[in-house]
Parts: structure tokens; sequence; C-alpha cells
């Protein structure tokens, strides 16, 4: 009987996961090859399929010490830790879990907004530092949605959904994408360019991916643009705002707060400023954070994964230039 076919994997896979990739494949690895670069790229050698996260950049150095790897799929929406164009260079398949995580996303989204605009963090923390006592704390006052403008940067799937909810809230929507949507003209969300949805929303949401053109997309004259008394939260990708500029800004009072689930360094350093202000409500990047979605997500990467390696078109390819490269006749081995 012939040995099957190897695999690495860099999560923690839980038993029904690690035996369903046991049917097809010898599944070696695990979370410890997080922090061991050399390990990692060194189990590489004789591996057919990657199942990641963003927690390990995969790129043109992975790759060339994976001389057998078809398919790379990742435990995410995100794909910003992979080379895409390197990958399809070479041949490799890869996939991601979009759509899975969209409502989850949105919902966290939310909480940011409704924890920073109504600045509910702030009210707990005087809570548990036992300063309520009454006729002496000075209480935070928040600001009510019904009526404000909530300004979508990126109307994605995840954009949308929150976009949805913002009108349950009596919300007036406008948004902006770096591609106007096809549908534009029958969505009941007004379009308008960058500078003017920071101008006039009082509630600013990001969600658009990190790429070449969105990196430090919001900068400090972005920021300047932006209402004194409005928001902004991130739940997309760190780099997209300009850190150093958003510290600043809330600094020194150019806006009113931010909600933030992901930042520029991951984990957040120690040392950062934002650790300290009242007016940042802080998330450790868990938008996806719900048993429902992660369970949702690792099946469709996993899918991903065995599908490609069956030879067939997986549920979601990143990259589907990659079958004129390498054909899916060419990757079946199981």
């Amino acid at each position: 009987m012939p040995m099957k076919p190897k695999i690495l994997t860099t999560l923690e896979l839980p038993s029904n996961a690690l035996e369903k990739l046991k049917e097809y494949f010898i599944v070696e690895g695990g979370p410890d090859l997080i922090k061991d670069r050399v390990n990692l790229l060194n189990s590489l050698k004789d591996k057919v399929g990657l199942l990641t996260a963003p927690h390990i950049k995969v790129d043109k150095e992975l790759f060339e010490h994976a001389p057998n790897l078809m398919v790379v799929s990742t435990y995410s929406v995100g794909y910003d830790h992979i080379d895409v164009t390197e990958a399809t260079r070479r041949g490799i398949y890869v996939c991601y879990t979009p759509g899975v995580l969209s409502d989850c996303v949105a919902e966290v989204t939310w909480g940011l907004i409704l924890s920073t605009y109504k600045r509910i963090s702030e009210a707990e923390r005087i809570v548990r530092a036992r300063k309520w006592v009454k006729g002496i704390y000075k209480e935070p006052l928040g600001r009510d949605l019904k009526g404000k403008t909530l300004g979508i940067i990126g109307l994605g799937r995840i954009g949308r959904r929150v976009a949805e909810i913002g009108r349950c809230f009596g919300m007036n929507v406008i948004y902006y994408d770096i591609v106007k949507p096809s549908d534009a003209d029958k969505l009941d969300f007004q379009y308008c360019d960058l500078e003017t949805l920071l101008k006039n929303a009082d509630v600013v949401s990001v969600h658009v991916p990190l790429q070449k053109e969105t990196y430090h997309l919001i900068d400090e004259s972005k920021l300047r643009l932006m209402k004194r008394d409005a928001i902004i939260v991130n739940t997309s990708r760190g780099a997209v705002i300009d850190e150093k500029a958003l510290i600043k800004a809330l600094k020194e009072g150019w806006i009113m707060g931010a909600g933030l689930d992901v930042f520029e360094t991951e984990p957040l350093p120690l040392d950062s400023e934002l650790l300290d202000m009242e007016n940042v409500v802080l998330s450790p990047h868990r938008g996806s954070a719900s048993i429902e979605t992660r369970t949702a997500m690792l099946n469709l990467a996993i899918n991903n994964l065995i599908s490609v390696l069956k030879g067939e078109i997986p549920p979601a390819l990143l990259n589907s230039d990659v079958v004129k490269v390498r054909p899916l006749n060419q990757t079946k081995v199981i």
C-alpha cells in the first residue's frame, strides 16, 4: 500500500479535524512552528500541502524550501501574509475562508462601535476601579447613533453587513471603496470619495484588505479631515491606518476615539501608547472569535486543501490563474 502524502500544519487542530485530515494524509507540525521559522522551513521539504494562518509568513523563502508544495490553505479571509503572485508563478494553489466569518466580524465591529461611541469601556473601568461613588466620579457621556452618519471604507461582505446593521440603529450610511461596486446604483447606501466620507461621518468603519494601495490609507492628512466628535473603528488590518498618526490624533483630540481589533504590530507592544488611552477600545485581533465561525472557517480551510489534492476546484480559491501554471489533473495525489 503506497504511503499517504504528507501535509504540514501550523494550527492546533481539534481531534475531529485532525482525524479528517489523517484519512488522506500524514499530518505533521503544530503550533510550535509559529516561533521556530528554521524548523518550519526544514519541515516543508516533503510536504504537498500547508494548512496555516496569518501567524506565518508564506513567502518566496518558504516556497524555496517546499519543492513539492501544491496548495497553501489559510485559516483566514485575509491573505496579506501570503505572496500570492509568487505562489501562482510556482503553480501553488492559495485558498482562504471568505464569507463564513462576515457576520461574526460585523458583530464584533459593532461591539467596538458601541463600546467606543457610547464610552462603555470607560464606564466599566470606573466600576472595576471601585470609583463608582455617588457625587464623586465623573460620568463619561457617549453619543446617540440615531440620525448620525456611518462611513464604511470597503463595501465587501463585512462592510455591507456593518452597513445593514447601521440602518437598524437609524443611521445614514455612506461608503467608499477603491473599486466602486458594480451594483452601486442598486444599493441603499450613498457612494462618495474618501475625503468626503471622512469629513461627514460620525462613525468610520474600516473594512479593506491590506494591499499596496491600502497601506496607511488612513494617514495623518486623512485623520485631520474627521470631525472632532467622530470615532474610527478598524477590524481589517492594522497597517491600513498609520498607527503613529492615529495616536497623535487621539492624544491631541482631532477625533473622539477609536475601536481597534488590529494593529500594525501584533501582539500589541507592551510599551504602546494606545494601552494608556481612555478614548481607545482595544481587542486582540479576534473579529472571528466565535465557536460557530471558527468551526466553519476550519472546515472550509480543510476542505480547500483536500479538494486541491484530489484534483478538484476548491470551494474558495484565491489565485484562479494558477490553473494555467499547474492544471488540477497535476495536483491529484489522493
